[in-house]
């Protein structure tokens, strides 16, 4: 497993904490999941004994590594303020950035991004930057301070998968030393295996899993497909072939006239 920040995660599956029917449900996620991240925005805490320390008691239960995010922020400068909000809040230097936009698809607003994430980054944090594949970006965002990139798959809470294959395959070919993270656009076990198996380190997912009839349910299957897509990509799949190719040799076949 790839460290994040000299951290060694048990698990590469990260789950976002948002949209479930019931705290009850969420634990029971977490637990059929096995994430080692769980992700929080601070819309869900609150100061001294108010509305929110239930919540912050049950994720702390869960035993999973924090990941507070920005979620929301469309500046740099409310997605500063919030990061160091954040941080006294959960007591983490991990931060996902988020600065939106574009309303409408979420995309991040990569120029405003690689200014907060270089703020953020000489003030101590750590910052896990929600991103696009665009190389430009990557590089930028890694010469800014970032040790890890998370580009996203599909837009957030889309379901559509990784709309981008060839991208999100260049970025990984680039930055070979770089621990990479498909965040947003999962929607089946199937997308979470197909990350995995194009050599990510791991998947952020959130929608798929809370809004599924069944999170529990769904939560293990994105683990298991989380599983088998790295241990895909570690067998060195085969390459796909133009033509057919027989499985079973043609030499020694017996000829009739």
């Amino acid at each position: 497993m790839r460290q994040f920040y000299g951290v060694t995660l048990d698990n590469p599956l990260m789950l976002g904490t948002a949209l479930y029917p019931s705290p009850a449900i969420l634990a029971d996620a977490f637990a059929q999941s096995k994430a080692a991240v769980a992700t929080v925005s601070l819309r869900r805490e609150s100061g001294q004994d108010k509305a929110g320390q239930e919540f912050w008691s049950m994720i702390r239960d869960l035993g999973v590594a924090i990941l507070p995010n920005t979620a929301g922020c469309h500046t740099v400068k409310e997605a500063v303020t919030t990061a160091h909000m954040a941080r006294e809040v959960f007591d983490t230097k991990w931060i996902k950035l988020e600065v939106i936009g574009h309303t409408d698809t979420l995309q991040p607003d990569v120029f405003g991004l690689v200014e907060a994430a270089r703020i953020l980054t000489e003030d101590g944090f750590q910052v896990f930057p929600y991103t696009t594949e665009d190389l430009v970006v990557a590089d930028k965002l890694l010469n800014a301070g970032c040790e890890v990139l998370m580009p996203w798959g599909a837009p957030i809470g889309s379901g559509q998968g990784l709309n981008n294959i060839l991208g999100l395959r260049t970025l990984r070919a680039h930055f070979e030393d770089v621990p990479l993270v498909v965040d947003a656009g999962i929607g089946l076990p199937s997308h979470a295996a197909q990350a995995m198996e194009l050599g990510y380190d791991a998947v952020l997912l959130n929608t798929a899993v809370a809004k599924a009839g069944d999170p529990a349910q769904m939560a293990r299957a994105m683990a298991l497909a989380v599983e088998a897509g790295q241990l895909a990509a570690v067998a060195d799949p085969m390459e796909p072939r133009d033509m057919a190719a027989p499985s079973t040799p043609v030499i020694g076949k017996a000829f009739l006239e």
